[in-house]
């Protein structure tokens, strides 16, 4: 099988691109390479991996990325609250206009499935505090980012059934862990960056609910989708994660406290940050036999032990976060 992974360069994606190819699929990446390629500079010459530099904005980059594929993972995005604010019009156009073209595209060239990347922030807020959310519950974006991922889901859930191309919408949990594109910007990585430097952190809402999962384990669950029958997926949501991974921001610490003992760590409240979620994710495990391979102290260790042993020259350098 041939799949077509847009945002293949990125976080991901980079991830994605190479557990497909050790599957045996050949991984066509369409990227407009935002933050470079050098997380793919090692395929190139590749037999079973092919790249076009390409904007999901562009019929004709989209058309011709989709031609000859048999699923697509649609992974290219602007990603994450204060990229997506930064530039409002960029995120729409890119993330609901540009994915809106990309299916389109899918289905005019006879693609069979259509593996999107949505968010748990989907979910917003709570209403109550004490449960947890599941694909059914009711949608209460909060930001600009989650909105555009909504607005999608709502589109390709929305397709004629008989249309070719089988949408599967995947609401990811917030991610963490190492990457061929490293970020730091993302909670489980900053939080453990910043105390491995030996730094006072400084942390604002500790009370509230994220679930988290590790890159690898999201990148696998695409993987799981694409191999799953297609009356399994077809026009279906996951979420995607573990439900014993729902954690607040001060348990993360914790965690973190255990591998690097006499932290320093200073707590502000904040309540004015309306997202609080915590995730079930009972259906992926019942319907796809989907679980995580990867918790959040793995993720927490691994980057511990590559900023204090100098893997990095520089982890605070400015091309490890989606917002200079």
């Amino acid at each position: 099988m041939k799949i077509l992974v847009t945002g293949g360069a990125g976080y991901i994606g980079s991830v994605l691109t190479r557990l497909l190819i050790e599957r045996g699929y050949y991984v066509r990446v369409m990227d407009s390479l935002m933050f470079g390629g050098e997380p793919l500079m090692d395929l190139l010459n590749h037999e079973r991996f092919e790249f076009i530099k390409g904007d999901v904005r562009n019929e004709n980059d989209v058309f011709v990325a989709c031609s000859g594929v048999d699923a697509v993972a649609h992974l290219a995005s602007i990603v994450g609250d204060p990229a997506c604010a930064r530039d409002p019009a960029l995120t729409k156009s890119v993330n609901l206009e540009g994915s809106k073209k990309l299916y389109t595209a899918a289905n005019k060239n006879g693609v069979k499935k259509f593996v999107f990347a949505s968010t748990c922030s989907n979910y917003g807020k709570m209403a109550d505090p004490n449960s947890f959310v599941d694909e059914d519950s009711t949608l209460a974006p909060v930001s600009l980012y989650a909105e555009t991922k909504v607005a999608t889901e709502l589109f390709l859930l929305g397709q004629p059934k008989e249309n070719i191309c089988a949408p599967t919408c995947l609401r990811f949990s917030t991610v963490y862990g190492l990457s061929l594109r490293p970020r730091f910007d993302l909670t489980v990585n900053e939080f453990s960056k910043e105390l491995a430097l030996g730094r006072e952190l400084v942390i604002f809402g500790e009370q509230f609910w994220r679930p988290y999962c590790h890159v690898v384990d999201l990148a696998r669950s695409v993987i799981a989708v694409i191999e799953a029958p297609s009356e399994k997926v077809a026009f279906e949501v996951f979420n995607v994660g573990d439900t014993s991974e729902n954690y607040q921001k001060k348990m993360i610490v914790e965690e973190i406290a255990r591998q690097i003992p006499g932290t320093r760590v200073k707590y502000i409240q904040k309540n004015e940050d309306p997202r609080d979620y915590r995730v079930s994710f009972q259906k992926i495990k019942d319907r796809l036999g989907f679980s995580i391979r990867l918790k959040v102290p793995d993720g927490i260790s691994e980057v511990i032990k590559v900023v204090k042993e100098g893997f990095l020259i520089n982890p605070d350098d400015p091309k490890y976060r989606n917002v200079n």
